[in-house]
């Protein structure tokens, strides 16, 4: 019996059949092979970041800019949507996502930016805190003006929100939703 069972093997392995241990193998193999395949692609992701991304600048939205392709969000801050409407003081409502974009890109005016870098957000775009050549930080500014309202957990602009906020400066005018709220709400309503 055992001489047959040597026979069946050899011939099985003659015909192109494997043996049940040979396909453990094969499966080890390609479980190995895809862990590896995984860790190639989340290593492939990280990319590193310059601490700082500095030149001239073109305006995106009211909080976003690009420089040499690369678009970056102004952290800590969060403008009206290109699309957002906000109420005056009577109640009349005005473009105010493209009037903060307008106000950045006046602001700017072509000048170079210096943005230091602290990440990438939800949507891969570079994260930064952006001076002008006079240390004058854009941020902070936009929100002062009332462009843009403090965002994120430490909310560094709070101060700068309440100055806005107080003198009825932009957004704080009227009425308006904030940016978080209003994308939310487009995204519900599509």
């Amino acid at each position: 019996m055992a001489a047959m069972a040597s026979w069946r093997r050899k011939d099985d392995r003659r015909r192109g059949r494997r043996r049940p241990t040979d396909r453990r193998a094969q499966i080890i193999v390609l479980g190995i092979i895809g862990l590896l395949a995984v860790f190639a692609y989340f290593k492939a992701r990280e990319r590193t970041l310059p601490p700082v991304i500095s030149g001239t600048a073109t305006v995106v939205d009211g909080d976003t800019v690009s420089i040499i392709g690369t678009h970056i969000r102004l952290k800590g801050i969060d403008a009206p949507e290109w699309h957002q409407s906000c109420a005056d003081a009577k109640g009349a409502s005005w473009p105010c996502g493209r009037k903060a974009a307008r106000a950045l890109s006046d602001l700017i005016r072509g000048q170079s930016l210096a943005c230091k870098t602290t990440g990438f957000d939800q949507y891969d775009r570079v994260l930064a805190v952006c001076a002008l050549p006079d240390g004058t930080n854009v941020n902070a500014w936009l929100v002062r003006q009332g462009w843009a309202v403090a965002f994120g957990r430490s909310q560094p602009y709070a101060s700068a929100e309440a100055e806005a906020k107080s003198a009825k400066r932009g957004i704080w005018q009227g009425a308006f939703t904030r940016p978080a709220q209003w994308r939310e709400h487009e995204r519900q309503s599509q």
